[in-house]
C-alpha cells in the first residue's frame, strides 16, 4: 500500500454472519457501496435488476462466466428502456450523457472479489497481469491488495485493455504499433494522425506535443524530421505509457517526456507546438473520459493562451479539433475563432478530414445527425 492512506477506501459485507472487508476500487472514484449482498448462479436477472435499481450492489460468488451473463442481462434490461425523443441536438446530447451515467451506475453494481489480483471464481480467466497493469500505475497503489473488490464491468475493461495493450494499434504514419496502457486513450481514430502526418511542415528543429497520451504524435513529428520533441502530460498512466512506446520505436534520443499541465516547465520555447485536446466541452465522469471531455473548454483555452509565450519567432502552433461540439450545440465556430484572436494568433491554414469511425455511419446512434456532419480539422496558427 502507498502512503496515500486517505485515498484507500474499504468496502464491507456479510458472509455467513461474518463481516468481510476489502479494499474498494473504482476508476471513476465512486464511493464504496453501503448495501452489498451476495449473488450466485441461482440469482434471477429480473430480481437482480430490481435490487441494483434500488441501490444494492451484488457481490458475485458463483461462476465467472455466469457473472458475465448476469451483467449482460442487466445491461439489456436497462437498454430496452424507452428514450424520450429530443427536439434539438443539444437536448439529445445531454439526454445521451445522462443515460450513459445512469447505465454505468446500474451496471457497475455487479461486483467481483479478487485476492492478490486473481479471481477465484469458477471458469475465471487469468487476470493478474491485467489487474496489476491497471492498478499499479494509478499512483494510489504500489501493489495489488490481498483483498480487492471492484465492479465486474471495470474488471472486464481491464482485461480488454490488457489485450489491446499487448496487441497494439497499427499507425500508418509510423508503420508500427502503438500500445496504450489502461486509462490512456488509444489512437483508434486515425484521421487526426493523418492530419499531423500530412500537414505542411517547414524546417523546424524543435516541437512540443501537449497532452501526449501514448506519445504517438511526438513519434510522428520525429518521423517527419523534427530532431527534438518535448512531450507533456499530467496523467500518471500516460507518463508511463508514452516512454514505453517511444523506446519501442527507437526514438528515446529525440523525445523527452515531462509531467506538466500544459507547457514544459521553465521558459522553454519551440518552433512547433502541437495539441490534440479533448473535443467536447462537457464534464468527464471517469478518468478515461478526460481524453474526450474538456469542461468549459479549459484545455483548449489554456493551450491557445499560452502558445504565444512558448513559440519561437516565425514558429507555428497546430491545434487539432473536431467540430462535433458545434453540431451538438455545445460550442460555436465563432467561440473558437474568438479564443484564437484573443490569444494573439491567426490562422495560416485549416486542413479538414472526414471521420472514418463506425459511429459516423451508425444511424441508430442518438447523436448520428451530428456525427454524420463531423469534420476533424488541423488549424495551423502563427502569432498575429
Amino acid at each position: 500500500m502507498s502512503n496515500l492512506d486517505t485515498d484507500i477506501k474499504m468496502v464491507s459485507w456479510q458472509d455467513k454472519n461474518k463481516l468481510q472487508t476489502a479494499v474498494w476500487q473504482s476508476e471513476a472514484g465512486n464511493p464504496p457501496p453501503k448495501n452489498v449482498v451476495l449473488a450466485d448462479d441461482t440469482t434471477n436477472a429480473k430480481v437482480a435488476y430490481k435490487q441494483v435499481c434500488e441501490g444494492a450492489a451484488l457481490l458475485y460468488t458463483g461462476d465467472f462466466q455466469n457473472a458475465k451473463q448476469l451483467l449482460q442481462a442487466i445491461t439489456r434490461k436497462f437498454d430496452i428502456k424507452p428514450i424520450k425523443p429530443a427536439t434539438t441536438m443539444l437536448e439529445a446530447f445531454h439526454q445521451h450523457r445522462a443515460r450513459q451515467i445512469q447505465r454505468a451506475s446500474i451496471t457497475n453494481k455487479i461486483l467481483i472479489e479478487l485476492k492478490y489480483g486473481a479471481c477465484e471464481l469458477r471458469r475465471a480467466p487469468e487476470i493478474k497481469e491485467a489487474v496489476a497493469g491497471a492498478l499499479i500505475t494509478n499512483a494510489k497503489l504500489d501493489k495489488v491488495p490481498a483483498k480487492l473488490v471492484l465492479s465486474l464491468r471495470e474488471l472486464l475493461g481491464m482485461i480488454g485493455a490488457h489485450e489491446w495493450r499487448k496487441k497494439g494499434v497499427y499507425v500508418d504514419a509510423l508503420q508500427a504499433n502503438i500500445h496504450a496502457h489502461y486509462g490512456v486513450y488509444s489512437p483508434v481514430r486515425g484521421e487526426y494522425l493523418e492530419l499531423i502526418n500530412y500537414a505542411p511542415l517547414r524546417d523546424f528543429k524543435t516541437a512540443f506535443d501537449i497532452g501526449t497520451g501514448t506519445g504517438v504524435i511526438a513519434a510522428i513529428l520525429v518521423n517527419r524530421g523534427i530532431k527534438k520533441v518535448i512531450a507533456t502530460d499530467n496523467n500518471i498512466r500516460a507518463l508511463n505509457c508514452a516512454p514505453e512506446n517511444i523506446a519501442q520505436l527507437g526514438l528515446k534520443e529525440y523525445i523527452e517526456v515531462e509531467q506538466a499541465d500544459l507547457f514544459p516547465s521553465g521558459f522553454k520555447k519551440a518552433d512547433l507546438i502541437v495539441c490534440n485536446p479533448p473535443w467536447l466541452p462537457a464534464k468527464a465522469n471517469a478518468p478515461i473520459e478526460h481524453a474526450i471531455y474538456d469542461p468549459n473548454s479549459q484545455m483548449v483555452k489554456g493551450f491557445l493562451a499560452g502558445v504565444k509565450a512558448h513559440l519561437n519567432d516565425d514558429g507555428e502552433a497546430w491545434l487539432v479539433m473536431s467540430d462535433l461540439a458545434e453540431h451538438l450545440g455545445l460550442r460555436t465556430n465563432e467561440d473558437l475563432q474568438k479564443w484564437i484572436t484573443e490569444a494573439g494568433l491567426t490562422v495560416i491554414e485549416k486542413l479538414d478530414i472526414a471521420p472514418k469511425h463506425a459511429k459516423s455511419a451508425d444511424q441508430s446512434d442518438p447523436l448520428y445527425a451530428a456525427r454524420s456532419k463531423e469534420m476533424t480539422s488541423l488549424y495551423r496558427l502563427k502569432v498575429a
